[in-house]
């Protein structure tokens, strides 16, 4: 385990045998090797800076149907929104003025958000706010969608791609959603020249250790500048609603090991993680993780943007809770920072 443990340390690189037994054969001072050696690689790069990243929950229609996501098309139980332009700008406003510099517009695959309507927005945006960047995480779309937004000004993108594995992929999509489109348009995005951020969650039902296992491999492989790990909490409203929710142990290994593998992408500690336990996102910063996403969506919308059950809006979690994460960060010796916080690029590995 030192062995496998020490070579990622050293070459940022692993095969599918080292991979397996760090998440299968750890013992603990393994894991207290990797977490060590994640965060000192994050501090080489990025000191003991966290960058904060204003969310923004655009809208909570979707025209998919997940098994596992609690605004799936057919849950008749949501209640539906979807926020106007100056609702989006006026969030925007708020962030900018309590110091974000960066916003994600993130939103169900809901058909309202056209080109004709978001090229025009994320340009106002970029004009109002010229010194900011512009994150979307609005799914699937077409090349010429994709190509259209970043010519108006947005320069990030995420867009998870679930798992590695097509066969898990179908187990969690209905046939109507492909995963061989879900990589191709990781890679059109990244060919246009967003900094793009792919992502898994952990423990979802049917996923083994060889898919997690494949899910690095891809990362190594494709080597996205931003990458999203949290674990799978249930909706009761879907399909997978009786299963239990994944491992946050399980989450910060891995979040160590891809810290590892990527030493400068952007790796966010999740709200899915804070949404599961109270010090869990912390664990996560301390595990290799570098950004905090705070919700500046307006208050009355932020509970039924609920992809899961529990999921963490207000508190720490949100935009107007700024301090009371700045005090979570200083007990843990961190501290916010507000800039862009752009991926740097890698040297030669």
């Amino acid at each position: 385990m030192d062995a496998w443990g020490e070579r990622l340390v050293n070459e940022h690189r692993l095969g599918a045998e080292g991979l397996r037994s760090l998440l299968t054969e750890c013992d603990p001072d393994t894991l207290t090797l990797l977490r060590n050696n994640a965060a000192e690689v994050t501090h080489s790069h990025f000191g003991r800076r966290i960058y904060i990243r204003g969310l923004i929950e655009v809208s909570n229609y979707c025209r998919n149907n997940c098994y596992y996501c609690g605004i799936r098309r057919d849950n008749r139980n949501v209640s539906r929104y979807r926020l106007t332009d100056e609702q989006i700008l006026g969030c925007c406003q708020v962030g900018y003025d309590l110091g974000f510099r960066t916003f994600v517009m993130q939103g169900g695959e809901d058909g309202a958000l056209t080109d004709e309507r978001l090229v025009p927005l994320v340009a106002r945006l970029h004009s109002r706010f010229p010194d900011c960047a512009i994150t979307l995480s609005l799914g699937e779309r077409s090349d010429d969608s994709y190509q259209a937004l970043y010519d108006a000004g947005a320069r990030r993108y995420l867009l998870r791609h679930e798992t590695a594995s097509p066969e898990l992929y179908a187990q969690l999509h209905p046939a109507s959603m492909s995963w061989h489109n879900r990589i191709a348009c990781i890679k059109r995005l990244k060919d246009i020249g967003y900094q793009t951020g792919m992502g898994m969650m952990v423990g979802v039902p049917g996923q083994t250790v060889e898919h997690l296992v494949q899910d690095l491999l891809l990362l190594q492989e494709v080597r996205p500048q931003m990458v999203g790990i949290g674990p799978f909490i249930p909706h009761s409203q879907t399909p997978l609603g009786c299963h239990p929710a994944g491992s946050v142990d399980m989450t910060l290994r891995l979040l160590s090991i891809v810290r590892l593998l990527l030493p400068t992408a952007l790796i966010p500690a999740t709200t899915a993680l804070a949404s599961l336990s109270p010090d869990a996102q912390m664990q996560g910063i301390l595990s290799g993780a570098n950004v905090v996403m705070p919700n500046l969506s307006p208050a009355d919308v932020r509970r039924s943007y609920e992809i899961y059950e529990g999921k963490a809006s207000f508190g720490s979690e949100a935009a107007e809770g700024l301090k009371l994460l700045a005090e979570q960060l200083s007990k843990i010796d961190y501290q916010i920072n507000y800039d862009i916080g752009n991926y740097i690029e890698e040297v030669s590995l």
